[in-house]
């Protein structure tokens, strides 16, 4: 269906592709794997006609073709649909299927009725029952991407790109998400997969092709290759060991200090009665299904939500009434789950966002001092190595490891006593989690105590010393050291509603 054969891109000083080849077929879902900065988001890019490529060329159903942009390539059958959606909110389900290009009628008028007809047919391809009469913006993420995938489906797509589908949705939603993908693959589209998330490469690609430092690795069927092989393929190095050891307390030890302790924490339905506490150097885990209350709790902890009841206790002085200003001030920081829409000011260098959690400590007077920002930038690039051109590198240019890695950076200067990570590793790449790990174990070794928000098991597993696990808006249970496991998490995290 589709041959990408030799492609090679230059940029001004750098080259982000070089000799790139891999073919797609018909009904197969291919996945395309490698760390951020590998070059699949220019090789998507090509492959939709947004960049030509240097050398090298494209082969559709057999034939050469040479975009001149976006909208030859979409016609031609290839979509790309992104992260970030392209949805209007004010417009209904079928607006946003057919907006630029709806049906019309004998008089050349739009066929309102008949809009609404064509996207419920297309939604019931995918296996949706969304009444195409709703505005999006009242619409779930899950359905949100059901609408994007639908207004790829009218121009009967021949090769559809999916750029991480699952970075926004979770459980039941990715469950249904896959089904519909494999039901496209079943129709002939052939599907290209890109994911951070090696579970899904395995549980649903049949093909995958690994790219590192703009050049092809390899590519195999799924099932010839395990999961080890795979990131080694990605990163270079054997990562068997991807989680560090959890320090082990010895008999002689006494338990850590309690730093931190939130009691009775009501935020609407969202949380209700919640608490816990945190010990110096402790990672401690919170864990449960999406909209379970956890990033509430974290946000109410640090000030960011107004609790209606509860307080927050640190180093013994006790707060019913937390804003951002008194957390910092306390020595708590917050590592947003949102780090471009919430932590980031995108259109800022490297060594703003470095000191915007503390410019005090580098003013003169009344003033910035330009110079200590550059050194303290400086510091924090080589202590979590940041990789960047230097302190006035745009945000906005980098990859998302290295963007976490900043926050991260910022964050540190600043959390003498608590950081809070919601979702630490969110669209990061698996050589950069392994950082963000290190980072995080060598925190807890300076004696943070580390609240961590994640919905990856796995994760939740391999770096927490304890537990809590929410279950709608409440604490449904607390496990620590060899009591931490999968089923344990899922059996608090879901036992109410099995039981319902």
């Amino acid at each position: 269906m589709l041959s990408v054969s030799g492609i090679s891109k230059y940029f001004p000083g750098v080259q982000a592709l070089s000799d790139i080849s891999l073919d797609v077929a018909a009904g197969e879902i291919h996945a395309l794997v490698g760390e951020n900065g590998a070059g699949k988001s220019t090789l998507t890019k090509v492959i939709a006609g947004v960049q030509p490529p240097d050398e090298g060329e494209l082969r559709l159903d057999g034939r050469v073709v040479k975009w001149h942009g976006p909208a030859e390539a979409k016609a031609a059958g290839i979509h790309v649909i992104y992260q970030e959606f392209v949805l209007f909110p004010h417009l209904t389900v079928a607006e946003n299927i057919f907006v630029g290009q709806a049906p019309r009628t004998r008089l050349g008028l739009l066929d309102r009725k008949g809009a609404v007809t064509a996207a419920r047919e297309v939604l019931a391809r995918l296996g949706v029952a969304l009444d195409p009469q709703r505005l999006v913006e009242s619409l779930t993420v899950a359905d949100q991407q059901m609408v994007e995938i639908a207004k790829a489906l009218i121009h009967r797509p021949k090769v559809l790109i999916l750029d991480e589908p699952t970075a926004v949705i979770a459980g039941q939603e990715v469950v249904l998400l896959f089904e519909r993908i494999r039901r496209l693959r079943d129709e002939g589209v052939a599907v290209i997969y890109i994911s951070h998330r090696l579970e899904e490469i395995f549980q649903l690609c049949d093909q995958l092709t690994v790219i590192k430092d703009g050049r092809v690795v390899g590519s195999r069927k799924v099932s010839e290759v395990s999961r080890a092989d795979l990131i080694t393929m990605m990163v270079g190095r054997d990562l068997s060991h991807l989680f560090p050891p959890k320090p082990a307390l010895t008999a002689a030890q006494q338990e850590p200090a309690v730093v931190l302790i939130a009691e009775g924490i009501d935020l609407g339905r969202r949380v209700r009665g919640a608490g816990l506490s945190l010990r110096a150097g402790t990672i401690t885990g919170l864990a449960g299904l999406v909209g379970a209350g956890r990033s509430e709790l974290a946000m109410a902890i640090f000030g960011g939500l107004p609790m209606d009841s509860g307080s927050v206790t640190c180093d013994g002085k006790t707060i019913r009434h937390m804003t951002p200003a008194m957390a910092i001030s306390l020595g708590i920081g917050f590592v947003t789950e949102d780090r471009k829409g919430q932590g980031l000011a995108m259109l800022l260098d490297v060594a703003a966002n470095i000191t915007a959690a503390s410019l005090g400590t580098v003013q003169s007077g009344p003033f910035l001092d330009r110079g200590k920002e550059q050194e303290v930038a400086e510091s924090g690039i080589a202590n979590y190595r940041v990789v960047c051109r230097g302190p006035s590198n745009p945000v906005a240019t980098m990859s998302g490891g290295n963007q976490q890695k900043l926050l991260i950076a910022r964050w540190a200067r600043t959390c003498r006593r608590v950081l809070i990570l919601d979702e630490p590793t969110r669209g990061v790449d698996v050589g950069a989690r392994t950082e963000i790990y290190r980072i995080m174990r060598d925190l807890a070794a300076q004696g943070i105590a580390i609240l961590m928000i994640s919905s990856e098991l796995p994760e939740v597993i391999g770096m927490s010393d304890s537990v809590y696990v929410m279950r709608e808006g409440v604490i449904a249970g607390f496990l620590e050291g060899d009591a931490i496991t999968e089923e344990a998490v899922m059996e608090l995290a879901t036992h109410h509603a099995q039981a319902a």
